[in-house]
C-alpha cells in the first residue's frame, strides 16, 4: 500500500476525532478487515492499538480479530501478532485446490494454508475462524468434499462458508460479461451449500448464520453483534458506523480518505435510519440467524409482518416456535428472497 504510514496517522486520527461514536460504552470486539491488514507492520499495529486502548474501555476479554491470507502469515508475523491483543484469527483459505485457487486468482497455495494454520495453533492460537467458498464452476462436488473434510481436519473452532459471487468490475465479473466464464448453475451451488451443512454438522460444527458455523463456545461475537443490531464504529476508508439512529460511510478513495482526515473535515456520508429501514434491516439479518425474527422486536410492524410471514409458513421456508421465526432447511436455500417478502416499504 502506497503511504502507509499517512493512512496510519489518519487512523489513528480518525480514532481520536470519533471516540465518543459510541457514547463510552466498553467494547466487546475490535476487527482488522476489509482487505489485508495483515501488511500492518508490528510497529504500526501497536500504534493503533495504543490509541484504541488510550481512547476506549475494552473489556478484557474482547475478541479481537484479525484478517489474513494464508501468505500473509510467516511464522515471524504469527508470532509478533501473538505478542499483540490480537486472540483471534480469521485465515481466507477458501480451497485446497491448487487450480480452484488460481482460477479465483489467489495469491496463495494450499501448502501455504495449511502450514499457517498449523503455525498459529503451535504458537499460541486457539481461536481460528477460516473462510472456504464453494459453488466454484470448475470445481465438482467431489474436489467441495474433499475442501470440508480437509477443513475440519485441522480442527479450528469456526468455519464460514460462502457461495461464489460474481462482483461487476472485478477480473471474473468481465470474463462472465464476455462469455469466457460461466456461472454455477443454481442447483449445483445449492447441492454443495446442503453438503456442506451436513458434514459440517456431523463433525460437531453448528451453523448459527446462512454462511457460519462454529464449534460451541466458538462463535464469532463480533458478527454475532452485528447480526443482533449493536452499535459499532468502522475506522478507515469504505468502514461503516451503526448506532441505531443512523450509519455512516467513509470514503473508499484511500488518498481522498487521507486528506479529508487530515484537513479535519472527513469524507463521510451519514443515513438517518426510520422506523421501516430499521424493520427491514432486523428482518434481512436475524433471518439468516438462529435467533430468527422475534415478535417482541418488531411490535410496530407486528401486524404487517405476520400477514407477510403467513406466505412463507405454507411455503414451508419459515417455521414458528414460541413467537420466533427461523429459516427450514428448504428456506435457507431462499433467505434472501423470503426476506424480500417480509420487507416494508
Amino acid at each position: 500500500m502506497k503511504r502507509k504510514d499517512d493512512m496510519v496517522d489518519a487512523i489513528v486520527q480518525e480514532l481520536r476525532m470519533r471516540a465518543d461514536y459510541l457514547d463510552g460504552s466498553e467494547l466487546e470486539t475490535i476487527y482488522f478487515g476489509g482487505g489485508t491488514p495483515s501488511v500492518l507492520s508490528e510497529r504500526e499495529l501497536d500504534q493503533i492499538f495504543n490509541e484504541i486502548y488510550k481512547l476506549f474501555s475494552v473489556n478484557v476479554k474482547a475478541e479481537i480479530t484479525l484478517e489474513a491470507n494464508p501468505d500473509d502469515l510467516s511464522k515471524l508475523k504469527l508470532s509478533q501478532l501473538k505478542q499483540s491483543p490480537v486472540n483471534r484469527l480469521s485465515i481466507g483459505v477458501q480451497s485446497f485446490h491448487e487450480a480452484e485457487l488460481q482460477w479465483m486468482n489467489r495469491a496463495h497455495n494450499a501448502e501455504e494454508s495449511l502450514a499457517c494454520i498449523e503455525d498459529a495453533k503451535s504458537i499460541g492460537f486457539t481461536n481460528i475462524s477460516m473462510d472456504l467458498i464453494f459453488g466454484i464452476p470448475l470445481s465438482s462436488h467431489k474436489l467441495w468434499k474433499e475442501n470440508v473434510r480437509r477443513t475440519i481436519a485441522l480442527d479450528v473452532g469456526h468455519i464460514s462458508s460462502y457461495a461464489l459471487t460474481v462482483e461487476p468490475g472485478t477480473a471474473l465479473g468481465r470474463w462472465v460479461e464476455k462469455g469466457k466464464e460461466v456461472e454455477a448453475p443454481d442447483e449445483y451451488v445449492m447441492e454443495q451449500f446442503d453438503m456442506g451443512i451436513q458434514m459440517l454438522g456431523e463433525a460437531g460444527y453448528f451453523q448459527y448464520e446462512i454462511s457460519n458455523f462454529a464449534k460451541p463456545g466458538w462463535e464469532a461475537v463480533h458478527n454475532s453483534n452485528y447480526w443482533k443490531s449493536k452499535p459499532y464504529l468502522g475506522i478507515g476508508p469504505s468502514a461503516h458506523s451503526f448506532n441505531v439512529g443512523s450509519r455512516s460511510m467513509n470514503i473508499a478513495h484511500n488518498a481522498k480518505y487521507i486528506s479529508g482526515i487530515t484537513s479535519g473535515t472527513p469524507d463521510l456520508e451519514t443515513e438517518i435510519i426510520d422506523a421501516t429501514t430499521r424493520y427491514n434491516e432486523y428482518v434481512m439479518t436475524r433471518l439468516r440467524t438462529i435467533w430468527g425474527i422475534d415478535l417482541v422486536d418488531i411490535e410496530e410492524f407486528r401486524d404487517y409482518f405476520l400477514e407477510k410471514v403467513a406466505v412463507l409458513l405454507r411455503r414451508n421456508w419459515v417455521e414458528e416456535k414460541g413467537g420466533v421465526y427461523i429459516l427450514t432447511s428448504e428456506g435457507k436455500h431462499f433467505a434472501d428472497a423470503a426476506a424480500m417478502e417480509l420487507f416494508a416499504e
